[in-house]
């Protein structure tokens, strides 16, 4: 008969949801007395059957007692024989059993430190796989971290790798002390909690002999197993570690105490702050730390929240602040006094509205926070009464932070008593009396620095520099806006002064030197050219009146309007023009009309791509168009006088910039397009004048402007002739190459601009239906529309260059002695050329260069260059024959190098029409091999057409382009110091700062700044020679002279 068995077998089916724990555990309990009795051998199991026989067993009971009557019997069915799976199954059910035992120990367990939860009373714990806490992500993002995870954070902090945990062996929660010091590495506060980090705990799966289960079992009252010596160890060196954090931390909070302390006393605010005492209402203890300073522990006045959100009064964090350092005192966040920020209003509202006992002693009122100080006044007499700051209902604000409207309300009273003051003793003089009174608080506080920067502003020396003579250095010195903002701060900051303007301060002085501020007018307007006279930098291609299929432009380009930068020019050369009336016994109040000389030129640059890394696969190449004001003159009665001239006409300290472009100087219809618009305005100057404000009176300008800043390549280009190597070789005159080899000296200045365009013309229209070559012969090689007017003129610079390649190669072919072997291969010439850079490095110290440049043809162009090279010639008629030609051109270069020639070298231009005669007889005779039917083109300028220009110009050497060139580094070093993402605005700082480098004005502070230094250094060394050990040097330097 089959009998239910009870649930105390382990055979029910109810879950283990809602099973009792006292069955659970007699369920396990038999189960293991079950396994243990099928373990014994079969012969012993007989013996014991034997031996107990007549008694009843567990497995072989007839009845067992009713759990709910307990001596009602209960049949049962008898105990079979166990079968192996069942056996099997049981001993698995004991070793999850443990297992689960195992991992509910785990939990009690920090992952990182071993620590048990149980020392924590507020049991604070934290997942490690899981994402971060709110608190712990808001810290992340302030210090922009990007770790999300504690897996990340442990690993980073700990240097322990949990993301290779497994659950049964590791825990999966860490404690709140591990989760402090996450929070301290990354919040840079001082370290309070230690961990020691040779001290990594380290876990194992489940054994007999496990730790962690040994540990749970020993508040039960059980057999304990004696652990081995390797896990005592272990375990007393963890209560080790704990005693020692415990220690540690009581001495960490030994120390806070310590510290408050002594920000208790560094703020010394019982005079002037409320106690807590004095509240009327027993509040809760931590309502009262709430509305109370964390600080001085009195009552918030004036409070103030940090960025980490703890409240102190004003007075109280800014003090600490200034002694303790920049981190909160709660906290240790970092805090500055400019993070300081109001509460919010309800929080105030809270604080206003709380009641407190009034501190006199006679009286026993009690009044609110807000009609405090109203209260206080009753009791003048008192000595005992504080005095809160809170005024008006709300907390006060700091003087420096409150309206000039409220400052004045405020300081009402106290100013109506210092007028009073200094109506009665010093005059009336206000000012005085309280710059006085600022000077003697800076002196009773040691602070020197300031006091001093006060006493020289109050005795009318100044503290600084003009932002002008900043702008000055700035400019000079290639200085970029963080450059010259980061010298600002470190001077500021080591000498307590300001010495140097604030960025904002030098853009308002360049404002004035700038094209665009100043007003002006012109008599008739302009044609084609907007009134108005507020224009600074424009785009390059403003201006042109033609649809962009005519110009397909693709470029950057920058530039100011003509009028406007000769506008802005004038006024710069202001002091000049009138000193130059004075100096000349003429009345400043003439109005002229004056007549200004501008030299235009136009060159380009080459490639100025950056060469940092790789540069671009295309050069980069640009083009400068500037001008230069070469001399005014006035007319007086029937002369002209000279008011003005320019000293340096070659310097690029005068050579204005008008247009920067990236383009390339053979790209003839981009070069058009960009540089029409400034031609247009050009030529509608020259038929107007100008009105400008000078000196207050308002004065008339006419213009003269000749092109003659131009290289010959940029020559043929803008007046539409043909390549260098045409046939017609010369801009001035209509000669052939064989004609000019023929005659060298006898040539005439044929050609002009107003000839160019009528040739043109011609070229373009063939009103004669002539051939291809005679239509040629006929406009002498004019191909292209002439669309800027140049004066017919040698350039100096490139006139020296061409020469001093063409002598280079005269060199050569001397060393290989070509008048004998006219035929030599191509092989033996680069030998020759070898020879001669091998023997000019030796002899000369000049290095070989690919092309030939301005330096390397001055140290050229010398007779101790022909004696290096005469030592390679065997001939000793060839020695001579050199020697004179470089003599000859020795003697003819001053002539269209110097400024003025009639003054500077009057025996050299007497004798120029011989030498050049001499020269090119010689040419024809002696280096008949290079030049027999043929002449270079500044050879050619050089013997032909020198002696008519000067005739007609006065100088050839004052009208190049040398200025321009010059430009080019400039261009270079401006562009790196104002390097941005943007070409755009790249080319915009180049060109304003290229402008203001020329400028005279800041030129003049530039000198007087850099000759207080030089007479400071006199100074000083004379001092050090009369007084060695400087006892008596007591002077004190200006404060230009200190930079």
């Amino acid at each position: 008969m089959d009998v239910s068995l009870p649930p105390s077998l382990g055979l029910s089916s109810a879950p283990d949801e809602i099973q009792h724990p006292h069955i659970k555990f007699s369920e396990w309990k038999f189960k293991l007395f079950r396994v243990r009795s099928l373990e014994k051998a079969p012969g012993e199991a007989q013996k014991e059957k034997d031996s107990c026989e007549g008694k009843t067993s567990l497995e072989q009971s007839p009845v067992v007692l009713d759990k709910l009557g307990g001596q009602k019997p209960v049949l049962t069915q008898p105990a079979l024989k166990p079968h192996p799976k069942f056996s099997k199954k049981s001993l698995d059910d004991g070793k999850a059993r443990e297992k689960a035992i195992h991992l509910a120990n785990l939990r009690h367990f920090c992952r990182i430190c071993g620590n048990s939860f149980k020392t924590d009373e507020y049991n604070r714990r934290y997942p490690v796989h899981g994402p971060v806490d709110a608190k712990t992500q808001v810290l992340l993002r302030k210090k922009e971290k990007r770790a999300t995870s504690w897996p990340d954070l442990i690993a980073r902090v700990f240097r322990i790798d949990v993301k290779a945990d497994v659950d049964s062996i590791h825990p999966t929660e860490f404690c709140h002390n591990c989760w402090s010091i996450i929070h301290r590495k990354f919040s840079g506060a001082p370290r309070e909690v230690y961990f020691p980090r040779n001290a990594i705990m380290e876990w194992y799966p489940h054994n007999p002999s496990c730790d962690i289960c040994q540990m749970a079992r020993q508040g039960l009252k059980r057999k304990r197993h004696h652990l081995n010596v390797q896990v005592s160890k272990k375990f007393k060196a963890m209560l080790d570690r704990a005693k020692q954090a415990r220690q540690r931390k009581r001495r960490a909070q030994a120390r806070i105490r310590n510290r408050r302390e002594v920000m208790k006393k560094l703020t010394s605010c019982g005079k002037i702050h409320l106690s807590t005492k004095l509240l009327a209402v027993d509040f809760p203890a931590h309502f009262v730390k709430s509305i109370s300073c964390q600080i001085c522990e009195h009552i918030l006045a004036d409070p103030v929240e940090t960025t980490c959100k703890h409240v102190f009064c004003r007075i109280c964090i800014l003090r600490c602040l200034k002694v303790m350092g920049s981190y909160c005192p709660s906290c240790c966040y970092p805090c500055f006094p400019t993070d300081l920020e109001s509460p919010v209003k309800s929080f105030l509202s809270i604080l206003n509205s709380l009641m407190v006992k009034c501190p006199a002693k006679e009286c026993n009122e009690e009044v609110s926070l807000e009609k405090y100080n109203q209260h206080v006044l009753s009791h003048k007499e008192s000595k005992e009464t504080l005095v809160h700051i809170n005024k008006g209902g709300r907390p006060r604000q700091h003087l420096l932070s409150l309206t000039r409207r409220a400052q004045k309300h405020r300081l009402r009273e106290l100013k109506m008593q210092v007028k009073a003051f200094a109506d009665k003793e010093e005059g009336g003089d206000v000012k005085s009396v309280c710059l006085t009174l600022f000077l003697l608080v800076l002196r009773a506080r040691n602070e020197h620095r300031q006091a001093d920067e006060l006493e020289a502003i109050m005795q009318g020396r100044g503290s600084g520099l003009q932002p002008a003579v900043c702008l000055a250095i700035r400019v000079n010195t290639f200085l970029s806006c963080s450059q010259y903002h980061k010298m600002y701060r470190t001077v500021k900051a080591i000498t307590g002064r300001q010495i140097f303007q604030p960025l904002h301060a030098l853009r308002n002085a360049e404002k004035v030197l700038l094209p665009g501020y100043h007003p002006f007018e012109w008599q008739p307007p302009l044609q084609n050219v907007s009134s108005n006279t507020d224009v600074g930098i424009i785009d390059g291609l403003s201006g042109l009146s033609s649809s962009v299929d005519d110009y397909p432009v693709d470029t950057i380009a920058k530039r100011f309007r003509y009028d406007a930068a000769l506008v802005s020019a004038l006024m710069d050369m202001e002091e000049d023009i009138l000193e130059g009336m004075r100096a000349q016994d003429l009345d400043d109040y003439l109005n002229g009309p004056f007549t200004v000389v501008v030299k235009e030129s136009c060159d380009g640059m080459g490639d100025v791509s950056e060469k940092h890394g790789s540069g671009p696969a295309v050069p980069e190449k640009a083009v400068r168009f500037s001008f230069t004001v070469m001399r005014i003159t006035i007319a007086h009665g029937s002369q002209n006088v000279k008011v003005f001239e320019e000293a340096k006409p070659n310097s690029e300290l005068c050579c204005k910039p008008l247009c920067l472009m990236l383009a390339d100087e053979s790209d003839h219809e981009t070069l058009t397009a960009i540089l029409s618009p400034l031609i247009a305005e050009r030529e509608a100057m020259k038929s107007s004048e100008l009105r400008l404000e000078m000196g207050g009176i308002l004065r008339t300008f006419k213009f003269l402007f000749r092109g003659t800043g131009y290289d010959e390549k940029l020559v043929r280009e803008v007046e539409g002739l043909e390549a260098s190597g045409s046939v017609y070789i010369c801009t001035l005159c209509d000669a052939t190459r064989l004609e000019a080899s023929q005659n060298l000296v006898f040539h005439s200045i044929t050609r002009s601009h107003t000839e160019n365009l009528e040739r043109y013309e011609v070229w373009r229209s063939n009103p004669y239906h002539e051939s291809v070559e005679e239509l040629r012969d006929r406009v002498k090689g004019v191909s292209a529309k002439p669309f800027i007017e140049t004066v017919p003129s040698i350039d100096a610079l490139h006139c020296d260059i061409g020469n001093a390649a063409e002598f280079y190669k005269i060199f050569q072919l001397e060393i290989g002695e070509v008048y004998k072997n006219p035929n030599a291969s191509r092989e033996e010439r680069k030998r020759w050329q070898a020879t001669l850079d091998k023997h000019l490095r030796k002899k000369m110290n000049l290095k070989p260069i690919m092309r030939m440049n301005g330096n390397f043809a001055r140290k050229l162009m010398t007779k101790e260059t022909v004696e290096a090279v005469c030592e390679l010639i065997p001939s000793t008629e060839r020695h001579e024959a050199l020697r004179e030609l470089m003599d000859l051109y020795l003697k003819m270069k001053p002539v269209w190098r110097s400024t003025c020639p009639a003054k500077e070298c009057p025996d050299s231009l007497c004798q120029y029409s011989f030498n050049s005669q001499r020269f090119a007889e010689l040419l024809s005779t002696k280096f008949k091999y290079r030049y027999e039917g043929k002449i270079t083109n500044y050879f050619h300028k050089t013997l032909a057409h020198v002696p008519e220009i000067i005739e007609r110009d006065g100088s050839i050497g004052a009208w190049a382009s040398e200025g321009n060139e010059s430009g080019n580094k400039l261009f270079r070093r401006f562009r790196k110091m104002n390097a941005r993402q943007s070409k755009c605005y790249e080319m915009e700082d180049v060109l304003k700062h290229h402008w203001l480098y020329t400028s005279k004005y800041l030129q003049k502070f530039m000198n007087a700044h850099n000759a207080l230094k030089n007479c400071e250094f006199s100074m000083s060394s004379s001092a050090t020679l009369a007084d060695p050990l400087g006892i008596e040097d007591s002077l004190e330097s200006q404060d230009s002279m200190e930079f």
